[in-house]
């Protein structure tokens, strides 16, 4: 399953999306494209945003069952012991024009060795 949200796009990206994904609502799009064709969609939609905003969420084989990436969105993905949260931006916080991504150590998370081995 993939979703795409987009806010503040153009109209052409939309009618793009629309060949390959059901738009349930308004700037929302669902379908089961392969992993191919969804990240060559992906791939234009952050050509094509302009000052718009978007976020695609799909299944994968992890922890959680999906995973997630945005595109010129104040809330950026974050990884925590394994495990993907959204980081929203402080509200007191000076804002920074570039935000680093940690990548995730390598290794078990603490919840895959409790899972795997017991809480022992």
């Amino acid at each position: 399953m993939t979703v795409i949200v987009l806010t503040n796009c153009p109209a052409g990206l939309r009618g793009f999306l629309t060949r390959w994904l059901l738009e349930i609502s308004a700037g929302v799009f669902v379908g089961n494209p392969s992993a191919r064709i969804r990240d060559v969609l992906w791939e234009e939609v952050q050509q094509y945003a302009g000052q718009g905003r978007a976020l695609l969420a799909h299944t994968t084989n992890n922890e959680q069952g999906f995973t997630f990436r945005t595109h010129d969105h104040a809330w950026h993905p974050a990884d925590h012991e394994g495990v993907t949260l959204i980081r929203r931006p402080d509200a007191n916080a000076p804002s920074r024009a570039t935000t680093t991504v940690q990548s995730p150590p390598s290794g078990w998370s603490r919840a895959a060795k409790r899972r795997r081995f017991g809480r022992g």
